[in-house]
C-alpha cells in the first residue's frame, strides 16, 4: 500500500512540475522494488526535463532491459538522444520502432524532428507528412513540414502546408507567422501584412510574432507602424537581438540616426557577431558624418561574416568618399572575389575606375554590372552618363539612353495615370524641383540664383530633396520654396503619388543619369509637363521627359529643321542666354596676381573629373607643352592608382609626367585657392568643363576650350560667348593648340583678363539671377500653354 501511495503521489507531483518532490518519491517507490521497470521510465523523464540528459539514459536503459518490448520506453530514450543532439542514434531508434509498428503518428513526428534537426529536410518532410496522414489533427507535423518545404525551397508545397494548419486551427500563430513571412518574402507584402497582425491578435505578447509583424512593415516602407510593433517587441522581450536590429532599420528610414545607432548597439551587445547590425551602424555612421566609426562598423561586420558582400560594398563606398582609392578598390574586388556575377560591385568597381581616369575598365564594369542583372537601373545610368565623356557625336548616348527606356521605362508606362491639373493657361503654377544635392556642392552654385529669384506670386516652388546630410546650405535653398519636402525615405512610387497630390504641374529634374538621381520618377509621369536642366544638358532619352533646357549656343538651330534636335528624346528649349547661371557663393580667396610673373614658368592647368581626360584631350595638350618651353601642367585626381594611370596615359601622348603636378580633390575653399597656381585653362574634350570652367573664370584664369558637336561638348562655347571671349573658343585641335600657345606666350594679355575676369563675370548674364529666372519662367510658361491646348 506504501508503495502504490508513494507512486501516486510522485506522478502527482511530477504532473504538477515538482520535479524535486518526484525524484523523491521516484526514488522511494524504487527502494521497495527495485525492478520497477516503470518507476525506472519515469525517473529517466524526469532526467530529460532536466536536461540531465546522462541520468535519463540511465534509467531508461535499465527499464528497457526490464521490459524490452515496452515500445514507450524505447521511445522516450530516442527523445534524450535527440535532446542530445546524437541525432543518428536518435534516427536509429524511431526507426526501429516503426519497423515494428508504424502506425504512431508520434512516432513519425519525433522522426521528423530529428531528420529535420539534422538536416535531412526531404526525409523529414516524408516523415511528417506520414504522421499528418495517420492523424489529420497533428497540425505541428503539418506545420513542421510547410517549414521544410520551406526550407528546400519548395514554396508552393510550403504554403499547402501552412494553410493546412489554419484550416483546422485558424488561430496557429505559429502557421499564420509562417505563412505571413512566406508570402513576404515571395513579395505579397498586404497579404502577409493581414496574416501577421492575424498573428499578433492571437499571440500579442509573443515577441516573434510581434518582430515580424514590424518587419513586413518595413519591408512595405510603412516605417512609423514598424517601429511602432518593434518598440513593443522589445518591450516584451528586452534582450533580443534581432528586435533591437530590425528597430534600428525602421529608424533609419525614418531619419532617426541617431536613435538608430543606439539600437544597432543594442543589437551588437546582445549579439557580438551581428554582422548585419555592425554593416547597418556602418551605413548610419556614414550619414552622421562619424566615418571612422562607419570604417570599423563595416570591418567588425566582414569580420563577423567574411562574404558578407553587402559590406564589403558599403565599406568601398566610404573609403571612396574620403578618396583612399586603394583601400575602397580593395573592397570592391574582394566583393567580386567572392560573387564574381555580383552586378552591384560591378557597378560600384566602374565608379571608382571612372573617378581615377580609367573610363574604358569603368564602362566594362557597367556591362558586366547590367549583364549580371538587368534590372540594375542604376549601373544602367552610369553606362549612359559614362557614355558621354568619351562620344564625340550624340548617337551613341542617344542609343543607349533608348535601350535605358525600353528596360527600365517601359514597363511603368501601362501604370500611368492621365493628369487633372487645371488647364487655366495664365494661372499660377505649381513647379516641382526633385534633387538630392541641396547642400553644399556644386549643383548649389545654380539653383541658389534661380531659386533666389523666382517670381512667387506667379509661380509656387516645390522641392523634394532627398539630401542626405542636410546642411546650412539646405536651409537656405529652403528659404526660398513655398513648399519644402524632404522625400528621402520615399520610394519613387510613393513620391510619384505625393508630387500628384501635389497638384505639380511643371517638374524638373535636376541629376537626370547622374548620382542620386531618381529617372525612375520621372518615368511614372507624375506631372504633366517634366522637364530636365542642370546636371548636364544632353538626352535622358526617357519618353516621360518632355523638355531639356538648352542655350543656342549648345545647340544652335540646325540649318534643316530639328537636325539637331533629332540627338534627344525630350524637346529642346534654348534659354534666352546662357544654359547655367552661376553663383560662387563666396568671395574669397580673391584674384591673385598672374603667377607666371613670380615664378617665370607658365602653369596650364585643369581641375576637371578625370574621367573627362581622354586620349585626344592629352594629345592636344601635348602638342601645347612642347610648343611652350619649360611650362607645366597642374591636374585634379586622388593620389595613388589615379596617378599612375595618368601618368602612363600621358607619357603615351608625349608628356614628360615630370612636368605635370597633381593635386587632390579637396574642400572648395581649398579647390579654388588652387586656381592661384594656374595662368591659363586648358579644356577638356569632347567633354568640356561646365562648373570647373566657371569658377576659373571667378578666380581670373581663362580657359581655352575645344568646340565639339554634343552639347557637352560646347559647354565651353557656351560661356565664352555670354563673356564675350569667343576667341578663345577652338573649331579644330590645331586651332586649340595655336590659341593656348598664343595666349601663353603673351604674359600682359594673361595679366590683363586675369584683372578683369571676374567683374566681367559678375556683369555678364552667366551670374545675372533675375534675368535667368525670367528667361527660365518664360520657358515654363511657353511649356504649360502647350499642355493646355493639348
Amino acid at each position: 500500500m506504501r508503495t502504490d501511495s508513494s507512486l501516486a503521489l510522485a506522478k502527482e507531483r511530477h504532473l504538477a512540475g515538482d520535479l524535486a518532490g518526484a525524484r523523491t518519491l521516484y526514488e522511494v517507490v524504487l527502494a521497495d522494488e527495485p525492478a520497477n521497470a516503470d518507476v525506472m521510465f519515469r525517473l529517466g523523464v524526469l532526467g530529460l526535463q532536466c536536461a540531465a540528459y546522462d541520468d535519463a539514459l540511465t534509467w531508461l536503459d535499465r527499464a528497457i532491459a526490464l521490459a524490452p518490448q515496452t515500445s514507450r520506453y524505447a521511445f522516450a530514450r530516442g527523445q534524450v538522444l535527440a535532446a542530445m543532439q546524437r541525432f543518428d542514434d536518435a534516427i536509429a531508434a524511431y526507426r526501429t520502432l516503426l519497423a515494428f509498428d508504424s502506425t504512431s503518428a508520434d512516432l513519425w513526428f519525433a522522426l521528423g524532428s530529428a531528420l529535420q534537426a539534422s538536416g535531412d529536410l526531404r526525409a523529414a518532410a516524408a516523415a511528417y507528412t506520414s504522421a499528418a496522414a495517420l492523424d489529420p489533427t497533428q497540425i505541428d507535423a503539418l506545420n513542421n513540414l510547410g517549414n521544410c518545404h520551406r526550407q528546400l525551397g519548395e514554396a508552393t508545397l510550403a504554403q499547402d502546408a501552412y494553410r493546412r494548419v489554419l484550416d483546422t486551427d485558424p488561430q496557429h500563430a505559429s502557421a499564420l507567422t509562417n505563412l505571413g513571412t512566406l508570402l513576404l518574402a515571395s513579395g505579397a507584402r498586404n497579404a502577409a501584412i493581414d496574416l501577421l497582425t492575424q498573428a499578433v491578435t492571437v499571440a500579442p505578447d509573443m515577441p516573434s510574432c510581434l518582430l515580424n509583424l514590424g518587419v513586413a512593415l518595413y519591408e512595405a516602407r510603412r516605417f512609423d507602424e514598424a517601429a511602432t510593433w518593434l518598440a513593443r517587441t522589445l518591450e516584451r522581450e528586452p534582450h533580443f537581438p534581432e528586435a533591437a536590429y530590425n528597430f534600428g532599420n525602421a529608424l533609419a528610414a525614418l531619419g532617426r540616426r541617431s536613435e538608430a545607432h543606439r539600437q544597432y548597439r543594442a543589437a551588437i551587445a546582445l549579439d557580438p557577431q551581428h554582422a548585419d547590425a555592425y554593416n547597418n551602424l556602418g551605413n548610419v555612421c556614414k550619414e552622421l558624418g562619424e566615418y571612422q566609426a562607419a570604417a570599423q562598423a563595416f570591418d567588425a561586420a566582414i569580420q563577423a561574416r567574411p562574404a558578407f558582400i553587402a559590406a564589403h560594398n558599403n565599406a568601398g563606398n566610404l573609403m571612396r568618399a574620403l578618396r583612399k582609392t586603394a583601400d575602397a578598390e580593395a573592397h570592391f574586388r574582394a566583393a567580386l572575389a567572392i560573387d564574381a556575377q555580383h552586378s552591384a560591385s560591378h557597378n560600384n568597381l566602374g565608379n571608382l575606375l571612372k573617378d581615377c581616369g580609367a573610363l574604358d575598365e569603368g564602362m566594362l564594369h557597367y556591362r558586366q554590372a547590367i549583364q549580371a542583372d538587368p534590372r540594375n537601373v542604376v549601373a544602367h545610368s552610369n553606362l549612359a552618363y559614362a557614355l558621354t565623356f568619351q562620344a564625340e557625336r550624340g548617337d551613341a548616348v542617344l542609343a543607349e539612353c533608348r535601350n535605358w527606356s525600353a528596360q527600365h521605362e517601359a514597363p511603368l508606362r501601362a501604370a500611368r495615370l492621365p493628369h487633372t491639373n487645371d488647364r487655366t493657361s495664365n494661372r499660377r503654377l505649381r513647379i516641382g524641383y526633385v534633387g538630392a544635392d541641396f547642400r553644399e556642392h556644386c549643383q548649389s552654385l545654380f539653383t541658389v540664383p534661380l531659386f533666389s529669384h523666382h517670381d512667387h506670386a506667379h509661380f509656387e516652388i516645390y522641392c523634394y530633396a532627398s539630401v542626405e546630410r542636410p546642411d546650412a546650405l539646405t536651409q537656405r535653398l529652403a528659404g526660398y520654396a513655398d513648399v519644402w519636402r524632404d522625400v528621402r525615405a520615399l520610394d519613387d512610387e510613393r513620391l510619384a503619388q505625393q508630387i500628384r497630390a501635389d497638384g505639380i504641374d511643371i517638374l524638373v529634374d535636376l541629376a537626370m543619369h547622374m548620382a542620386d538621381g531618381r529617372p525612375l520618377l520621372f518615368a511614372r509621369k507624375p506631372a504633366p509637363v517634366q522637364v530636365a536642366w542642370l546636371a548636364y544638358p544632353g538626352t535622358t532619352g526617357i519618353e516621360a521627359i518632355d523638355y531639356r533646357l538648352t542655350d543656342a549656343q549648345l545647340d544652335p538651330v540646325a540649318p534643316e529643321p530639328d537636325a539637331r534636335d533629332a540627338h534627344y528624346t525630350e524637346r529642346s528649349v534654348r534659354l534666352a542666354d546662357s544654359f547655367w547661371c552661376y553663383d560662387p557663393l563666396t568671395d574669397v580667396p580673391t584674384v591673385n596676381a598672374l603667377p607666371v610673373l613670380t615664378t617665370e614658368q607658365i602653369t596650364f592647368g585643369c581641375l576637371n573629373n578625370p574621367c573627362k581626360l581622354t586620349d585626344r584631350t592629352l594629345a592636344m595638350w601635348s602638342a601645347v607643352l612642347r610648343e611652350v618651353t619649360g611650362s607645366r601642367l597642374l591636374l585634379m585626381a586622388p593620389a595613388g592608382t589615379a596617378h599612375r594611370h595618368l601618368a602612363q596615359r600621358m607619357e603615351r601622348q608625349g608628356i614628360d609626367p615630370q612636368r605635370v603636378g597633381f593635386v587632390p580633390f579637396q574642400p572648395r575653399a581649398d579647390y579654388l585657392r588652387t586656381y592661384h597656381q594656374i595662368d591659363l585653362g586648358l579644356d577638356t574634350f569632347p567633354y568640356n568643363g561646365h562648373t570647373t570652367s566657371l569658377d576659373s573664370f571667378w578666380m581670373g584664369v581663362p580657359v581655352v576650350t575645344r568646340v565639339g558637336e554634343t552639347a557637352v561638348g560646347r559647354g565651353g562655347l557656351s560661356q565664352l560667348v555670354n563673356l564675350g571671349m569667343r576667341e578663345l573658343a577652338a573649331d579644330s585641335d590645331a586651332a586649340f593648340v595655336r590659341i593656348a600657345v598664343e595666349l601663353a606666350m603673351d604674359r600682359s594679355r594673361l595679366a590683363q583678363l586675369r584683372s578683369v575676369l571676374r567683374q566681367r563675370m559678375e556683369q555678364s548674364p552667366l551670374m545675372d539671377g533675375a534675368r535667368f529666372a525670367q528667361s527660365m519662367e518664360a520657358a515654363y510658361r511657353d511649356m504649360w500653354q502647350t499642355w493646355c491646348t493639348g
